[in-house]
């Protein structure tokens, strides 16, 4: 099939194809932990509020990939929850 005209045939090129399967998305590095820095709350099986933040409907924790909650305070979310779900706080 031949095209009309000498000119050359640019593509628009997808950003998407130019992410290896190795690079960080960009969007993921904007993130920040929420209870990291100052005058954030502090993680305590007593601050009820704050817990409910982070667990559903059927009580389950939510993962730290879509609260974006840094590794450490996620452990402390854990176990706080956890410490809340036994005294029937949550």
């Amino acid at each position: 099939m031949k095209r009309k005209g000498n000119k050359k045939f640019k593509r628009t090129q997808n950003p998407l194809n130019k992410l290896s399967l190795f690079q960080k998305n960009d969007s993921r590095l904007g993130k920040k932990c929420p209870l990291s820095g100052k005058d954030q709350p502090t993680i305590d099986y007593k601050n009820i509020k704050l817990l409910k933040k982070y667990v559903t409907e059927n009580s389950k924790i939510i993962s730290s990939r879509i609260t974006s909650v840094s590794q450490a305070k996620q452990k402390m979310l854990n176990r706080e929850i956890k410490r809340a779900k036994i005294l029937n706080l949550i």
